[in-house]
């Protein structure tokens, strides 16, 4: 995950929702295996400073693993409120498009910090640590909301393994397209902090995008 050492037994990563959730889905992944694991923040009192840490850190690249069990599906009904963490980027943007064009087309969405998020009773989860529709095996949350709804078709199915290249870094299916897609999504992303613009603007690209890949 990019992670660097600093004692013999100690290993670090910056303090960032993206190390977050790649040590969330580590810690998933040893619980699974019948472990145990705690996700811990550290700061340092002496002998290393943080200037030290970025300087250590620099260059170092992340890696996402996911391997969770899987949560019975229950369909939410319409209109639900959909959570998600703020700062949206291209899993969520696709799940957000793909609810509100597929699943539920009344569906509103709401965002919240990565931690101590407790959804009000009816509130939807996806893409979250804890959530009801989330990262499950070696599959992007796009690719698991697909399969709980059973969303069969060509350009979907597409989508959801450009996505996953993207997301989970692994170039698993190596499509072609998924360097440009990654390049406007993060186009989009620096250009507006506000998850409802990038979504809408994200919406238009995948509106785009699906046609031609249904098309084939």
């Amino acid at each position: 995950m990019g992670a660097r050492p600093l004692k013999n037994a100690v290993y670090v990563l910056p303090n960032t929702e993206q190390s977050l959730e790649d040590f969330a889905w580590l810690r998933r992944e040893i619980a699974a295996e019948g472990g145990e694991a705690a996700v811990c923040e550290a700061g340092f009192v002496d002998g290393m400073s943080d200037a030290d840490v970025r300087a250590m850190m620099s260059g170092a690249g992340t890696r996402r693993e996911a391997l969770t069990k899987a949560v019975p599906h229950k369909r939410p009904p319409r209109g639900s409120t959909w959570v998600t963490r703020r700062g949206v980027g291209i899993d969520r943007i696709a799940c957000a498009w793909l609810i509100r064009r597929f699943i539920d087309a009344k569906a509103k969405f709401r965002f919240v910090a990565a931690r101590g998020c407790r959804p009000p009773i009816g509130e939807v989860r996806f893409d979250m640590y804890d959530g009801e529709y989330t990262h499950q095996g070696d599959r992007c949350t796009f690719e698991v909301l697909l399969a709980r709804f059973e969303l069969r078709d060509r350009g979907l199915r597409v989508l959801g393994e450009i996505v996953h290249d993207i997301d989970c870094k692994d170039e698993k299916f190596g499509h072609r397209e998924a360097s440009g897609v990654a390049l406007v999504m993060d186009g989009i992303a620096r250009a507006s902090s506000d998850d409802r613009v990038r979504i809408d603007r994200g919406s238009a690209v995948l509106d785009s995008l699906h046609e031609q890949l249904r098309r084939g």
